[in-house]
């Protein structure tokens, strides 16, 4: 029985391209006053705020254990025309795979894709909105 277990909770294979989701980048939401939120966070909870200000949590891929990976922290300015055309207070950043063919794939669903991709050294980024208008920002690390 021990065998059967160990066969169905193999670790996956990390080959797949699927363009699809694989966890969470970001999460950013608005703030009256970023300074003082900021200061709350680290005063209240010990977050570290790096030079950017923002926090990156960082933690270990289970399939790739010798991957780090940075989830940021960051809030922004109540008004920052960095969620637009979303009218929310907060914004998400999911980690992708296979951006372009993911693109492809909202496009035929009919997603609105909100500006085009923009590549830095630390990988590619492109913006959405959902069904409800909540704008993403969807991101495949380099």
């Amino acid at each position: 029985m021990d065998e059967q277990k160990n066969e169905s909770t193999s670790v996956p294979s990390t080959d797949d391209k699927t363009p699809k989701v694989i966890g969470i980048g970001g999460i950013f939401f608005f703030s009256d006053n970023t300074k003082e939120i900021k200061e709350w966070y680290v005063k209240n909870l010990g977050f570290d705020v790096n030079e950017w200000g923002s926090v990156s949590f960082e933690h270990r891929d289970v399939n790739k254990p010798e991957e780090i990976i940075p989830l940021q922290w960051n809030p922004f300015k109540k008004g920052s025309e960095y969620f637009a055309p979303s009218k929310k207070e907060f914004m998400i950043n999911y980690r992708v795979q296979n951006i372009e063919a993911l693109v492809n794939q909202l496009k035929e669903n009919g997603v609105t894709i909100v500006d085009e991709m923009a590549t830095y050294d630390y990988g590619k980024f492109i913006h959405i909105m959902d069904a409800e208008g909540n704008k993403i920002e969807l991101w495949e690390p380099a």
